[in-house]
């Protein structure tokens, strides 16, 4: 597996010093994804739970349903300057024979939805459907999970460079943590995981991400049929409106004792 952090040399300039340093850098590196032999999407990310990454990301383009859907999933043969294996080709075949449809998916560490050529794309319907869910959570709890999720993000801790992106059950439970440079990748590793577990829907799950809420974040969620997001920044105007209609309750700017419920606030107590 690459490496999540490397070591660069800086120059650090304080109110009393200015010195040279060594500091550490999150690892950013593409991830090819290969269906049937096919390239599928090539991916910023951070290296680490490359499977849980690729489950979660063909899960929210429609390409497979459930863990079963994959027979394999292998790194192919990829190799840097000194003839190592680079671990950032991912080959997946599907258990299906059915043609697997056309797609132009280039993602970056910023935006996860890059290739989707219309809005009218984006809004996909969840069989999982959130508002089905009958999760309710207090509101002193959700601000406990949100306020220990920095204790999750041991990479984060020596970086300051990465998303976090973590399951809890409603009664305050970890399901499962994981990190990345880019904030959907991390959410696809955390829906991946629940994949592979085969725990869809996760209609009793609380996702909760380091970063603002995003259109994209609340229709992963959704699919997943995961009932409530919460953030510690906020929410975009779009990411409501989905929330709205698909059934997801966003919490955002979860910051101490403080929040902001912005649809669907019966979930909170």
């Amino acid at each position: 597996m690459g490496r999540l952090t490397v070591r660069r040399k800086v120059r650090h300039i304080s109110a009393d010093a200015d010195r040279v340093r060594m500091e550490n850098l999150a690892v950013e590196e593409p991830l090819e994804i290969r269906v049937n032999g096919q390239q599928f999407s090539v991916t910023m990310r951070t290296p680490g739970n490359d499977i849980d990454l690729v489950h979660g990301l063909l899960f929210s383009e429609n390409v497979i349903a459930t863990r079963s859907d994959i027979s394999v999933a292998r790194y192919c043969a990829g190799t840097d300057e000194n003839g190592q294996n680079t671990y950032n080709v991912l080959d997946i075949d599907l258990a299906s024979e059915a043609p697997l449809r056309p797609h132009n998916l280039l993602t970056n560490s910023a935006c996860g939805v890059c290739g989707t050529s219309s809005l009218e794309q984006l809004r996909r319907a969840s069989v999982h459907d959130p508002s089905s869910s009958n999760l309710t959570i207090s509101a002193g709890l959700l601000a406990e999970i949100v306020a220990g999720l920095p204790k999750r993000q041991k990479v984060f801790a020596t970086t300051g460079g990465l998303h976090a992106a973590a399951l809890f059950t409603s009664t305050g439970t970890l399901l499962a943590a994981r990190e990345d440079i880019g904030r959907h990748n991390a959410v696809d590793k955390v829906i991946g995981w629940a994949i592979q577990e085969e725990l869809l829907p996760l209609h009793d799950s609380v996702l909760v991400v380091s970063s603002r809420a995003s259109f994209e974040l609340v229709q992963k969620a959704a699919l997943a049929g995961i009932p409530l997001l919460a953030a510690v920044s906020a929410p975009s105007s779009l990411a409501v409106e989905l929330a709205e209609e698909s059934g997801v309750t966003v919490v955002g700017f979860v910051r101490g004792h403080s929040m902001n419920v912005y649809t669907h606030p019966d979930r909170v107590n």
